[in-house]
């Protein structure tokens, strides 16, 4: 993988081994020649990860909608800043610009992107990897929610299996690197013949 789209919090939240993590992904990033793909942002989880890396001298590309470029968010120190007019468009310019996905602890933002990830593979539109730095347990309940959408008859098992989890850094990465995509299911056709 030689760019990878991170997912996370605009804030840092309430403990310091969210901030420690998200150094941990940026020193990997660096040190494995993996370009950096993000929401463009200077604060929170999100800045913590880009300075770690400008630091070091590696590719830092931030994707941002033009809603949210103020002064004191959008990054400016980054390799290259890419501003899109919509939320829509982001993603799309993200998914062109990546070969995986990952999410660190976030909000709504961060939900909402790594679910389209997940989404876009389920339905064979990407066969990129996906993958959850669960640190701190932070996903454990989105991740009993998906366990029980299969339980329920919601979700197959092999798409649940599409996302890579781990509270180690190292770990995870290795396992994306492994990613080999679930075959499609011949989707069938509801629509009655004329």
């Amino acid at each position: 993988m030689k760019r990878i789209a991170v997912f996370c919090g605009s804030s840092k939240g309430f403990h310091n081994d969210y901030l420690v993590e998200a150094k941990k992904m940026g020193e990997y990033f660096s040190n494995h020649e993996i370009g950096l793909v993000y929401g463009g942002g200077k604060i929170g989880l999100m800045g913590v990860i880009a300075d770690t890396m400008i630091d070091k001298g590696a590719e830092v590309i931030g994707v941002i909608p033009n809603l949210l470029r103020h002064e004191e968010v959008a990054h400016t120190e980054i390799s290259q800043m890419i501003i899109t007019k919509k939320m829509s468009k982001r993603k799309v310019k993200i998914s062109k610009l990546v070969d995986g996905y990952i999410a660190l602890p976030g909000g709504f933002g961060t939900l909402d992107e790594i679910f389209e990830a997940l989404t876009l593979g389920q339905l064979g539109i990407e066969n990129k990897p996906i993958g959850i730095l669960n640190t701190r347990k932070y996903f454990d309940h989105s991740l009993r929610q998906l366990d029980h959408m299969v339980s329920e008859g919601f979700l197959k098992e092999e798409n649940r299996n599409m996302l890579h989890v781990s509270e180690s850094v190292e770990e995870l990465l290795q396992s994306m690197q492994n990613y080999v995509p679930p075959k499609l299911s011949k989707v069938i056709n509801l629509v009655p013949k004329k």
